[in-house]
């Protein structure tokens, strides 16, 4: 086994983080970054899904320098809020980038566009809905729907036609334009637009009549299939900032204060340094402080990972966000607001997603060159046939028929399609993938990550072994030490108390109790006097451990474990250990990542030989142990460094920032809603194997996508060259279109079967 320490981070020139406004593709965000880095001393990441930009800067640049720099690209970009407002500006971090007005204004634009589409498109396919003057109510359905429900796409077409670019939404624009326009002209000028028009079925390859031809229902349903998809997307954006809200709500809400000897209860945001607040039973601590009154024990496993509660006293530190699981204590205030370690792991988790490379989207990578091509070809056929013909008419057709033909109904529907099967049939396996971003991380992944709590193991302090003296009944044993561990409220003690009960059934209840802060516990149960706890209590009643007893503790502390000694009537009678038990089904997890190709890390903040112990247990050799929550991002980068490819699995806050900084970040749906929405898969069972099929359902629906995304061109590039003859039949371009859409759909449908 190998144990690595991580690398302290490298500093970083001047930073700013901007706000962009009026993306609409990750290939916005592309263009944004290529003309920030153009500029001198100047590194840039710009987030589609977050809407930032992460800007490094040199001497000589103004943050109004590079605002200019995103306004002249044909965005909007705002400055940061100024130190004063520093606490509204990260409530203003931690929001969401699509709102729900937003989100809702766009849901009624896909209700209204689908409303109105379905009847033209059943009125144009289906010739018994054809009736006397059809087409024109065809029209007034249709237009709606591609001059209002397309307008998003509209604005952003001009919007990159005005900077020499051309994505997805200038396709979408142009190929609904020119069906429309088309289509009005047909009716008004043409043949169209006579009483008795009917759709025929006349599949042969012939020129036609462009004048008697309208494609209403290509218009009208592609812009609705697009909607869709845009809808699904900005719901996937609509919980970018999530992970930084859970964060946030971590933490208390409000305190009691010591003020003038009374307690007073305050909003934590009023909390000052300096200020001493009260702290009982189950209650969360406020803020970073040190104790002052008090002993007791602090469960910090959600924001260390460490599995067993810390024990505090007068002069220790505790940590805002964890909670105390023992006694009364008083604690004085050393850090608030910003300056606390649950503010800074929130500062960790925005710039990890900020940070993030945004992998652009295939049909955005694929339109970035078909889309000019076929303006082109429409353009080339235009001038050839009236240079040829001479015949404007049959000229104008042809070009529009190359528009046509190359407007991107089953690209509409390659991706949405596939995502919506794939993720469906993920839920039933309790997976849940955040959207099609992710796919294209796992089937380069190499290495996986693994959190050690709460993800290969349960997370939860359990009785491990029971090793009585000689003489001592083991029922006994458990008897007395569990019914007096009952009453105490610590974490090590609730598992012995509740590992008794499973084993010897119901307890009797302590005759009296004493917790011995730090120590253990002591009582009666049934007459005897009952010792629970540490090696030091029963040497101040003058008990030593026998050798048997000695070298049952030693081993299991070698091992990582918690070893509780256990005395009664002035003898010591056994040791019982507690320990963080190793989930059943970890080690069959680890062996199917080992099958995917992958290299399995432990990863955790526990001590090196509990860890080393877990990895032996599970089949892993590679271990990182005892790191600090911070550091895990740092681990995680110079995995990275290392040419790796890494995936994160992990369930706790101390784990959000290092799952956002993976090339694939897992959440164990067990753990806290931090992690969870920081994480691009959810695993909702908390079984480890669910990772491994996780990352084949991925990779599954990845190939499925790019298989879509083939055909879906693939149809549209074999009739360019009939629409540019002029020998395109309207029925064979409603026909491909159609049975495009339908592959798609079906090849989509595939993924229901994966196992």
């Amino acid at each position: 086994m190998t144990s690595t320490a991580p690398e302290p981070a490298a500093t970083s020139a001047t930073q700013v983080e901007l706000s962009i406004g009026g993306m609409t593709c990750a290939s916005c965000a592309a263009r944004i970054e290529k003309k920030l880095n153009r500029m001198d001393g100047v590194t840039a990441t710009v987030n589609f899904a977050t809407e930032k930009a992460k800007v490094s800067y040199g001497d000589g640049v103004r943050v109004d320098d590079l605002i200019a720099t995103v306004e002249a690209t044909g965005y909007t970009a705002e400055e940061p809020a100024p130190p004063a407002r520093e606490e509204e500006a990260a409530g203003a971090a931690a929001a969401p980038p699509a709102t729900d007005a937003d989100l809702h204004a766009l849901r009624h634009r896909l209700l209204v566009s689908v409303a109105l589409s379905v009847p033209v498109v059943l009125m144009a396919m289906i010739p018994a809905l054809q009736f006397d003057n059809w087409q024109w109510l065809s029209l007034t359905l249709a237009a709606p729907v591609v001059v209002w429900g397309a307008y998003p796409f509209h604005k952003a077409a001009w919007t990159n036609a005005r900077h020499g670019a051309a994505t997805m939404d200038t396709l979408v624009s142009i190929g609904t334009l020119a069906a429309l326009g088309w289509s009005v002209w047909a009716l008004f000028f043409g043949h169209a637009g006579m009483t008795g028009m009917r759709h025929g079925f006349d599949l042969t390859v012939s020129r036609t009549d462009g004048s008697s031809s309208i494609y209403l229902e290509a218009a009208a349903g592609v812009t609705a299939f697009i909607l869709a998809g845009r809808y699904l997307e900005a719901k996937s954006k609509r919980k970018a900032g999530a992970a930084l809200r859970a964060l946030m709500e971590l933490g208390a809400k409000d305190v009691s204060v010591l003020r003038g000897g009374k307690e007073v209860r305050i909003p934590v945001a009023e909390l000052a340094v300096g200020d001493r607040f009260v702290l009982r039973p189950g209650e969360k601590v406020a803020t970073d402080g040190t104790v002052v009154v008090g002993a007791s024990a602090v469960d910090a496993s959600m924001l260390t990972g460490e599995s067993v509660p810390v024990d505090v006293t007068v002069g220790d530190p505790v940590t805002g966000a964890t909670v105390n699981a023992g006694g009364r204590l008083v604690v004085e205030a050393t850090r608030v607001g910003a300056d606390t370690q649950l503010a800074r792991m929130a500062k960790l988790v925005e710039d990890a997603q900020n940070g993030k490379a945004e992998v652009q989207r295939l049909a955005d990578r694929i339109s970035a060159v078909f889309v000019p091509a076929v303006i082109v070809i429409a353009l080339g056929t235009l001038l050839t046939w009236l240079l040829v013909t001479g015949d404007a008419t049959a000229a104008f057709t042809a070009a529009v028929a190359v528009l046509i033909i190359a407007c991107p109904c089953a690209l509409g529907l390659a991706t949405p399609t596939a995502l919506m099967v794939g993720t469906g049939r993920g839920a039933q396996l309790g997976i849940l993938i955040k959207g099609p971003e992710v796919l294209e991380s796992t089937r380069r992944v190499d290495t996986v990550v693994l959190d050690k709590t709460g993800t290969v193991t349960t997370g939860r302090m359990e009785l491990h072994d029971v090793v009585a003296a000689p003489e001592v009944d083991e029922a006994e044993l458990l008897t007395l030490a569990g019914s007096l561990e009952h009453a105490s409220e610590h974490p090590v003690a609730q598992a012995i108390s509740v590992g008794a009960v499973a084993r010897v059934g119901r307890l009797p209840v302590p005759e009296s109790f004493e917790n011995v802060p730090g120590l253990g516990v002591q009582g009666v149960v049934d007459g005897h006097a009952v010792l629970v706890g540490r090696e030091k209590l029963l040497k101040e009643w003058a008990i030593k451990l026998p050798r048997e007893l000695a070298e049952a503790k030693a081993a299991a502390e070698a091992e990582g474990r918690t070893a509780v000694a256990v005395a009664w009537d002035g003898e010591a009678r056994g040791v019982l250990t507690v320990a963080d038990a190793v989930k059943e089904t970890s080690a069959e997890a680890v062996a199917q990542m080992r099958r995917l190709g992958l290299n399995p890390v432990l990863l955790t903040g526990d001590n090196q030989a509990v860890a080393e112990s877990v990895a032996r247990s599970v089949g892993i050799d590679e271990v990182i142990a005892e790191v600090l929550p911070e550091d895990k991002v740092e681990v995680v980068k110079r995995l990275q460094g290392d040419g790796r490819t890494v995936a994160m699995v992990g369930d706790g806050v101390n784990d959000a920032a290092a799952l956002a900084t993976a090339d694939l970040g897992l959440a164990m749906g067990t753990g806290t809603d931090a992690a969870i929405e920081a994480g691009d898969l959810t695993l909702v069972r908390g079984d480890l194997r669910v990772a491994a099929d996780a990352i084949r359902l991925s990779r599954k629906t990845l190939t499925t996508i790019k298989g879509n995304l083939f055909w879906a061109f693939g149809y549209n590039v074999a009739a360019l060259p009939l629409a540019a003859a002029g020998m395109l039949n309207p029925m064979i371009a409603g026909a491909a279109m159609a049975f495009s859409s339908v592959f798609v759909v079906t090849n989509s449908l595939r993924l229901r079967s994966f196992k």
